[in-house]
């Protein structure tokens, strides 16, 4: 169980996240959906402490930190308990991929050459870059790209998996492969919190789906409900506008 708490983050003085909680299940898929400010890669960030929180908590089974009184060895371990998956990769452009899966777990994780080898080829393996492991990013496709930077994310064996907007920097034929491995990595039981405009993708992948409005979870629930039967006026508006963009 991972549990989330009072989180609040504001910006000059301007609330970005409002008192957010949340609980999410071990092996759930938790998306993040709504209009563009309302504060939903800052929720992510928030989480593994790329951007401070002002207040709230974070429980991951027995591990729990209050954000305002978080030490660095804390944000050490919360680090480890939650990947992220960037919109524009962050690979090591002078590593091949190989060695841009191994990095975490040879640094982090302390992990052997050899340990730490033999695990980054499974991950590429899974996400379809057998092939690709001696090559470097700027050999690789968009899609290549991302597809090893979630392998990267998944060698550490999170917790939990944050994804924000993994396919947005994708050319739209290279999206697909991407989905594609997030998707599998899903049905393997991979806890994730994802932030996505792809509602299509959302509603293949998603368990639950939070909307989030000015910093507030204005509705939750199954993908089913809150696409087909919305409960709030502007949940509503968010999907009828949505539709209307992709008919």
């Amino acid at each position: 169980m991972i549990r989330i708490s009072h989180l609040s983050k504001a910006f000059s003085g301007q609330k970005v996240l409002d008192n957010l909680d949340l609980e999410i299940e071990k092996g759930d898929v938790v998306a993040l959906v709504g209009a563009s400010g309302a504060g939903k890669s800052t929720f992510l960030r928030s989480l593994n402490y790329l951007e401070e929180p002002d207040s709230g908590t974070i429980e991951i089974d027995d591990f729990k930190v209050d954000f305002q009184e978080i030490s660095k060895e804390e944000v050490l371990i919360l680090r480890r308990k939650l990947a992220m998956v960037f919109q524009q990769f962050n690979l090591f452009e002078r590593r091949t991929a190989l060695d841009n899966v191994k990095e975490g777990l040879k640094i982090v994780k302390k992990l052997s050459d050899d340990e730490a080898t033999k695990i980054a080829r499974e991950e590429l393996a899974k996400v379809g870059l057998s092939d690709r492991e001696n090559h470097y990013p700027r050999h690789l496709s968009g899609g290549q790209k991302q597809r090893v930077a979630l392998a990267r994310a998944l060698a550490m064996k999170p917790d939990v998996l944050l994804l924000d907007e993994p396919t947005s920097a994708l050319d739209p034929e290279l999206v697909g492969e991407v989905e594609k491995s997030i998707a599998q990595a899903a049905q393997s039981g991979q806890t994730m919190v994802l932030v996505s405009h792809d509602m299509a993708f959302v509603r293949q992948v998603a368990d639950k789906v939070l909307f989030l409005e000015k910093g507030h979870i204005l509705e939750e629930g199954s993908p089913d409900q809150l696409f087909n039967h919305p409960k709030e006026e502007r949940t509503r508006e968010f999907f009828a506008s949505y539709k209307k963009s992709f008919i």
